[in-house]
């Protein structure tokens, strides 16, 4: 039998871990989480928003001291390493989300703990932290970025799968949190998506792509649905 191998990596070099403390886009901008943040997140997360802590693995925060408790360990943390997402316009916090499972050896990262507050949830600014996030990635030369969520959280498998990026199929049992059993379904890009991607979400963060009202006119799942290499069984469309 004939053996085969993997393309060979050329030349590839490991990149950098992430760390950059701000990155800018044109609806909103990322900020590496401090203590800063701390009260209005409190507001925008936290305070009476008990739902947003559904699919994560702590919260609800019913205190803020606990809740400040909490940042202050995610501040000092290098892996997940938090942004804080902030409203250019009123300069406030109002949703946070962080690079995780960081392995510059083998070239991956993941986007994940995405907690984002009303003002924040199906809006440009939103679509755009992420997609900034996916950018610095692979310009700095990560090979692949994976987007993990609990198999029962159909609003972040949609975000996934609207963002381009590939189902790669769902991990049984795959952990447990809060008392019950997470499935973990899986998506992913890799460096030879990018440049499909990268004109798509060109495109769609355009300022012409949007009415006066601030509706796309061209959805970003339109825009990147023929770069995905699979799709979620789970999702329409």
């Amino acid at each position: 039998m004939q053996k085969s191998f993997g393309a060979p990596l050329g030349d590839w070099v490991a990149p950098p871990a992430p760390g950059p403390e701000r990155i800018e886009g044109t609806y909103m901008r990322l900020e590496r989480l401090s203590s800063t943040h701390t009260h209005d997140l409190y507001a925008a997360l936290a305070e009476n928003h008990d739902e947003l802590w559904d699919y994560m693995p702590v919260g609800p925060f019913h205190a803020e001291t606990a809740f400040i408790r909490w940042i202050n360990e995610q501040i000092a943390s290098k892996d997940p390493l938090f942004y804080a997402v902030i409203d250019p316009v009123t300069g406030h916090a109002a949703g946070m989300q962080s690079f995780l499972r960081i392995s510059p050896a083998i070239g991956t990262i993941e986007l994940g703990f995405i907690t984002l507050g009303a003002q924040l949830q199906r809006s440009r600014a939103a679509s755009e932290g992420f997609i900034r996030m996916i950018e610095w990635a692979f310009n700095a030369g990560y090979r692949r970025f994976e987007w993990k969520c609990d198999a029962c959280n159909l609003p972040s498998r949609r975000a996934a799968q609207r963002l381009g990026l590939s189902y790669e199929g769902t991990f049984r049992q795959a952990t447990h949190y809060k008392g019950r059993n997470r499935d973990t379904a899986w998506f992913a890009a890799t460096d030879k998506d990018w440049p499909a991607l990268r004109e798509a979400y060109s495109a769609w963060l355009d300022p012409k792509n949007f009415d006066a009202e601030g509706n796309q006119i061209e959805r970003l799942s339109d825009l990147t649905r023929l770069v995905r290499v699979s799709s979620d069984p789970q999702l329409a469309g």
